[in-house]
């Protein structure tokens, strides 16, 4: 699962904004795409409310064995998405289009990260099928 927060469906509308030229449906198609080429299924969302963020991060831990998880503004504040990332028993990639690091320093601290195996961050579109990739690679190694 692939769950992208606020604002997100944005992404695109503000030319060379920080977020890139792509919009958010072509960002989909194209993540959707690389999933077949992997022979992954991928169930991306995006939505503008914490609680139903929350819901489906606590869903995926019924139905899907990784998670990736742009939280977009909810990652400097929401604890109850931590909580939730933290009760889910597979590997977890955040993801952000930009460099949150290179951004205001209210960006650099991520409740996400506390939980996430590996980030990815500042690589735009790319990254978010170089996190697909990484996913699928942590998913196909043998259980120890």
């Amino acid at each position: 699962m692939f769950i992208n927060g606020p604002n997100a469906n944005l992404y695109g509308l503000a030319p060379g904004g920080v977020y890139g030229d792509q919009g958010f449906p072509a960002i989909k198609e194209a993540c959707l795409a690389h999933a077949t080429q992997l022979n992954v299924q991928l169930d991306f969302r995006q939505s503008n409310h914490e609680g139903i963020i929350i819901d489906w991060i606590q869903e995926a831990r019924l139905m899907h064995q990784g998670l990736l998880i742009n939280a977009a503004g909810l990652t400097y504040t929401s604890i109850a998405i931590l909580d939730a990332l933290l009760a889910f028993d597979g590997p977890i990639i955040e993801c952000h289009m930009s460099n949150i690091w290179k951004r205001e320093p209210f960006r650099h601290t991520s409740y996400i990260s506390k939980a996430a195996t590996g980030v990815v961050a500042g690589l735009g579109v790319d990254g978010y099928l170089l996190a697909i990739s990484a996913i699928n690679t942590i998913l196909s190694k043998p259980v120890k």
